[in-house]
């Protein structure tokens, strides 16, 4: 892997103007992440298409928070996994396996967010896996996908068993290592791995407890299966996630 160029300071000016758009939302994925406690240190990651040239994708690199994350810290790949704009941090093979793999075999996928949460990782070993005990959970088994542990994601055999196991649905369950997500926008991959995360979590604290577990019956779960959202629901949510960031700390734009 070669970097052609290291990126420094702020990149508005050197990049498209969608380019930056882009940037600006993956950054935000990447805090709000954080915000929510999903982190994992250094590891995990979050990749997007970029429009301009479905050929690469921005990254991050390998070594920063995701607290620290900006727009112009992103760093720009090909999808051979040739480094195209670089950083003073690395980058990290085992996440481009899994990222490259998916947005390589899946035209559709404009942004990949892969996460090793506690309660992710606890239903991603448990053998039922998701488990529609919510109406959360509910809505999401019917896209939800499952892989199984190879070990570290750093062989470009996988890549196949990848692309082949999470098909056309939008979610995926790693088994014994954590959750994914698909969508054609950063934030509809937010929004899914949002519900995915929220839904484990529920399960682990329902199957924590000594009560009986009571699942919804059939008829309601074909009613949930069947619902959509309303058209906008996700630029709505987006929009307010972002006035919400910028409150706190807007230092991801840069």
């Amino acid at each position: 892997m070669s970097v052609v160029r290291v990126a420094h300071g702020n990149l508005k000016d050197e990049v498209s103007v969608e380019e930056w758009r882009q940037r600006v939302d993956l950054a935000a994925c990447y805090r709000l992440i954080a915000h929510f406690g999903w982190d994992d240190l250094i590891y995990t990651h979050i990749s997007a298409r970029l429009k301009d040239n479905p050929n690469q994708f921005l990254f991050n690199p390998y070594g920063l928070m995701f607290e620290e994350m900006t727009a112009s810290s992103l760093i720009k790949v090909d999808l051979d996994g040739t480094v195209v704009t670089g950083s003073d941090y690395g980058f990290n093979p085992a996440g481009f396996v899994i990222h490259g793999a998916i947005l390589s075999g899946r035209d559709d996928a404009g942004c990949v967010v892969h996460l090793h949460t506690d309660q992710g990782m606890a239903v991603s070993a448990q053998k039922n896996g998701l488990l529609p005990l919510s109406q959360i959970g509910a809505s999401l088994c019917h896209d939800v996908s499952y892989h199984e542990y190879e070990g570290p994601a750093t062989e470009e055999e996988e890549k196949a068993r990848l692309i082949a196991d999470l098909g056309p649905k939008n979610l995926m369950i790693l088994r014994n290592h954590g959750t994914l997500s698909v969508g054609e926008t950063i934030a509809d991959a937010f929004l899914r791995i949002y519900g995915l995360e929220r839904a484990c979590k529920t399960q682990v604290l329902a199957m924590g407890s000594s009560a009986e577990i009571q699942l919804p019956s059939d008829r309601a779960l074909a009613q949930i299966a069947a619902f959509d959202e309303e058209e906008g629901h996700c630029s709505m949510v987006w929009d307010a996630l972002l006035r919400m960031l910028d409150r706190r700390d807007n230092s991801y734009r840069n």
